[in-house]
C-alpha cells in the first residue's frame, strides 16, 4: 500500500506542474526540445522531440513565413471578417456562424483526448509565441490564439463544405425576413475545371520497382507553403500545409503519401420544408408531426470606419440541419459533415500512419467530406478513395437537387461504410488518376463500374484533364521521379481536338463575306501541333478563340455529363465559331498590336507584393509561363487573369505545389512551389522558385537529416533572431 501510494505520489508531482505550467513556461519547454531548420529555398524543416514541439515549430515557422495568411484563414474560419472588412461580410460571416460556435468549440475542446489538446495547446502556443516575440507585428484582429480555434477549420480549404451556401440566400432570408430566393442558374460553360491531379503509379509500372505519386494541388497560388515536420513520437510528414493547420493536408512520409482532389461526391444534401407559424416561433412538417425549429441568436460584429457594430440574427435548425433559404412557400435546410473533432483527428493521424492499412483504418472516422484520395506506399499499394463522408439515403429520389424534407423518406440513414465508397485498390493496370472528374476512368479498363454504386455517389462528370490523364498513362511503364514529372507536364492540349477542327470545318462552309480577314489565323491554328509552350502563336490564338467562343455560348443550355469542347463544337453555328475567332484577332490587335503573340509575351508569372489578392503591372518585370488552362486539358494548369488595366495574362490559379515520390527503402522526392516559400518581398524566398516553376524543373526535396544538415541555410530555436 505504502509503495502505491508514494508511486501515486510521484505520479502527481510529475503530472500536476505540467498541468500548473503558465503559458511562458510552455513556451519555454518547447524552446528548448525544438529546433528549425531551414534548406537553400527556406523550407523550414521542423524538428521536436514530441509531436506537440514539432507543431509548436511548425506554427511558429508558418507565421516567419506569412502571418498574414494565418491570421486571415482563422479570421475567416471563425466568421469574423466583416469585424476587418466591413458589413459586406457579413453574411460571408453569418455562414461560418451557423457552424462556429466559440462555446461550442471550447466545449468540445475540453472533452477531445489529451493527447489532442497538447497538439491544440501546441498549435495556439506556437503562434503566440511568435506574437510575444515580434512585437513589430500588428494582427488586424486576432491578438491572441486560443487552441479550441484548431477546430475552426479541420480540413484543407478554407469553408470546405460551407462554401456550397450562398450568402446572397442568407441575407434574403435572415435580413429581410423569409425573403424567397432562388439561386441564379449555375452556367456549366463558366466553369474553368482546373482542380487538381493525383496520380499513384505501381511498383510493376517503374523503373525502380517502387510506387510513385504525383501530388499535385491546383490552387491559388500561396494558399499552401511546403514543411517538414519530425518528432520522436513518429512524426515525420513533408509537404504542403494550408496556412495555421498542425497537419501536412497533401504530401507524405518515410512510408507512404496521400494526394487529395476535390470531390463531387454527394457529401451535401439540401431540404424543403413546409412551415408554419407556432405559438412559439416556427414549425415544419415531417411526416405526420410537426416539429419546433430550435432558434439560436447569432449576434456578429463589424466594422464601419472605426467603429464597431453588432446585428443579431435568430437562426432556425432543422433535424437536417440549419435553414439557408427560402424559396417560394418553403424554407429549405442543408445538411453536411459537422464532426470537427473526428476530422481534425483524421487529417492529422494519417500523417504519421505506416502503411495501407493503417490509413485505411482512420478511413473509418468518415470526417474527409470534401475530399477524393490518391494514395502510393513503400509496400507497393496503390489507392484510390472516392469521397469519405457519404450519408446513406433513399435512391429512389434525385439528389441532384433539393428533395422534400418534410417526407421522412429523405431523412439520412446513417453514413455509407468504407468499403462501399467508390474506391481502387492495386488495379491490375498499375496505374490510378484522378483530376477532379469521374471515378469510372481511375483506372482505364480496370476503373469501377458505375452500375455498382448508387447514382448520388460519384455524379462527377469527366473533363479535359482527366480524358489527357488516361491518354498519359496508358500503355506506359519505366516510371521514374523524372518520367513521372514529364508525364504530369505533358503539353498536349485534347480539349482542342475536336474545337479545332469544327472551326476549321465553319470555315470551308462559310461565304467569303464570312471568312474575310481570318485566312491568316485560321492557317496559324492549322500548323500547330496543339501543344503548350513559349513559342506557339497557335496557343495563344485558340485560348482567347475558345474564351470569346464560350462567351458567345453563354446562352445555350449545357447538360450536365456533357465535354465542354464537345458541347461547344457540336452546338455552336458557323457563324458564331468564326465570330469568335474574329474577336479573339481584335482583343489581341487591340492589346498588343498584332495577333501573332507567342504564348509565353502574353502568359506570365509576376508576383510584386505579399497581398493575399495579387497585383498586377504590365511595366513591371514578369516571367514567360508555357502552361494553360487545365479547362483545355493541361495537365500542367495555369490560369490566369487580366484585369485592366493589364492586357498580359498572370497566373493566380492552377499548379502551386508540386511533389512526385518514390516510395523506397529511403523515401525520395522533388518538388516545387510557385513563387518560393515567404510572403515577404523582402526575403531572398519570395520569389526564388520562380524560374524554375515556369520551366517545370524541380528540386531535390531535403528529406533526411543529413540532406537537411548539408544543405542547411539557417538554423535555429523559435524566438532567436
Amino acid at each position: 500500500m505504502k509503495k502505491h501510494y508514494l508511486l501515486v505520489l510521484f505520479v502527481c508531482l510529475l503530472v500536476f506542474p505540467l498541468l500548473s505550467q503558465t503559458e511562458e513556461e510552455r513556451w519555454s519547454r518547447h524552446v528548448d526540445n525544438t529546433e528549425i531548420i531551414r534548406d537553400q529555398w527556406g523550407v523550414p524543416h521542423v524538428y521536436g522531440k514530441t509531436d506537440a514541439d514539432a507543431i509548436f515549430g511548425m506554427l511558429y515557422a508558418q507565421c516567419e513565413d506569412d502571418f498574414n495568411r494565418v491570421e486571415v484563414n482563422y479570421i475567416t474560419s471563425l466568421g469574423r471578417m466583416a469585424e476587418v472588412e466591413g458589413e459586406d461580410k457579413l453574411f460571408t460571416d453569418l455562414r461560418m456562424r451557423f457552424y462556429i460556435d466559440e462555446d461550442v468549440l471550447k466545449s468540445e475542446y475540453d472533452s477531445s483526448p489529451e493527447w489532442l489538446k497538447r497538439l491544440m495547446d501546441a498549435f495556439a502556443d506556437g503562434i503566440n509565441y511568435y506574437l510575444h516575440t515580434h512585437p513589430e507585428v500588428t494582427p488586424k484582429l486576432l491578438e491572441k490564439f486560443e487552441p479550441w480555434m484548431a477546430l475552426s477549420f479541420t480540413e484543407g480549404s478554407i469553408g470546405g463544405d460551407i462554401e456550397t451556401i450562398s450568402p446572397a440566400g442568407l441575407e434574403q432570408f435572415y435580413d429581410d425576413p423569409f425573403q424567397s430566393y432562388t439561386p441564379s442558374p449555375r452556367f456549366l460553360l463558366d466553369e474553368n475545371p482546373s482542380g487538381s491531379n493525383g496520380f499513384a503509379i505501381a511498383p510493376s509500372l517503374t523503373e525502380n520497382g517502387n510506387a510513385l505519386l504525383l501530388i499535385n494541388p491546383h490552387t491559388s497560388f500561396y494558399f499552401r507553403p511546403e514543411i517538414h515536420t519530425v518528432s520522436e513520437e513518429g512524426l515525420n510528414a513533408y509537404g504542403a500545409v494550408t496556412w495555421g493547420q498542425f497537419f501536412i493536408y497533401q504530401g507524405f512520409n518515410p512510408y507512404n503519401g496521400w494526394m487529395h482532389t476535390s470531390t463531387r461526391a454527394d457529401a451535401i444534401d439540401h431540404f424543403s420544408l413546409e412551415v408554419r407559424p407556432a405559438e412559439q416561433g416556427y414549425e415544419y412538417r415531417h411526416g405526420d408531426q410537426w416539429k419546433p425549429f430550435e432558434e439560436k441568436e447569432i449576434t456578429l460584429s463589424y466594422r464601419i470606419g472605426v467603429e464597431m457594430n453588432t446585428k443579431t440574427f435568430t437562426a432556425y435548425y432543422s433535424h437536417h440541419g440549419p435553414v439557408i433559404r427560402s424559396e417560394n412557400d418553403r424554407w429549405v435546410a442543408i445538411g453536411l459533415m459537422e464532426d470537427r473533432e473526428n476530422a481534425l483527428t483524421q487529417s492529422y493521424l494519417r500523417t504519421k500512419t505506416t502503411n495501407h492499412e493503417e490509413f485505411r483504418e482512420l478511413m473509418h472516422l468518415k470526417t474527409n467530406s470534401s475530399n477524393n484520395t490518391v494514395y502510393a506506399d513503400k509496400d507497393g499499394t496503390i489507392a484510390y478513395y472516392h469521397g469519405n463522408f457519404i450519408p446513406r439515403r433513399n435512391p429512389t429520389f434525385d439528389w441532384s437537387g433539393t428533395v422534400d424534407g418534410s417526407d421522412p423518406a429523405t431523412d439520412w440513414d446513417g453514413l455509407h461504410e468504407v468499403d462501399e465508397l467508390v474506391q481502387l485498390i492495386n488495379p491490375s493496370n498499375g496505374w490510378i488518376q484522378n483530376c477532379n472528374s469521374t471515378p469510372f476512368t481511375a483506372a482505364g479498363d480496370q476503373s469501377p463500374n458505375p452500375e455498382d454504386y448508387p447514382s448520388y455517389m460519384a455524379p462527377d462528370s469527366e473533363n479535359a484533364r482527366g480524358l489527357n490523364a488516361v491518354r498519359v498513362l496508358e500503355g506506359k511503364e519505366g516510371f521514374n521521379l523524372e518520367k513521372l514529372v514529364e508525364t504530369a507536364y505533358d503539353p498536349y492540349l485534347i480539349g482542342f481536338e475536336k474545337l479545332l477542327p469544327s472551326l476549321f470545318m465553319a470555315y470551308e462552309n462559310s461565304d467569303e463575306a464570312s471568312k474575310a480577314g481570318l485566312e491568316d489565323p485560321i492557317s496559324e491554328l492549322k500548323g500547330w501541333d496543339l501543344k503548350f509552350g513559349l513559342a506557339p502563336v497557335g496557343m495563344t490564338l485558340a485560348h482567347y478563340w475558345g474564351e470569346a467562343l464560350r462567351t458567345l455560348a453563354r446562352g445555350i443550355p449545357m447538360p450536365k455529363g456533357v465535354y465542354l469542347f464537345d458541347f461547344l463544337a457540336e452546338n455552336t453555328s458557323d457563324h458564331m465559331k468564326l465570330e469568335a475567332l474574329r474577336l479573339a484577332v481584335e482583343r489581341l490587335e487591340n492589346d498588343f498590336g498584332t495577333w501573332r503573340m507567342a504564348w509565353g509575351e502574353v502568359n506570365r508569372f509576376q508576383r510584386l507584393t505579399g497581398d493575399i489578392i495579387q497585383p498586377f503591372d504590365d511595366e513591371k518585370a514578369s516571367i514567360p509561363v508555357p502552361f494553360a488552362p487545365g479547362l483545355w486539358g493541361a495537365l500542367a494548369s495555369y490560369v490566369g487573369r487580366s484585369p485592366i488595366p493589364t492586357k498580359k495574362i498572370y497566373g493566380t490559379l492552377g499548379n502551386s505545389f508540386v511533389a512526385v515520390v518514390e516510395f523506397g527503402e529511403k523515401v525520395k522526392a522533388k518538388s516545387i512551389l510557385a513563387g518560393g516559400q515567404s510572403g515577404d518581398p523582402d526575403s531572398p524566398h519570395f520569389i526564388d522558385q520562380a524560374a524554375p516553376y515556369a520551366k517545370g524543373e524541380f528540386k531535390a526535396v531535403n528529406f533526411y537529416r543529413e540532406e537537411v544538415e548539408n544543405n542547411a541555410s539557417v538554423t535555429y530555436k523559435p524566438g532567436e533572431k
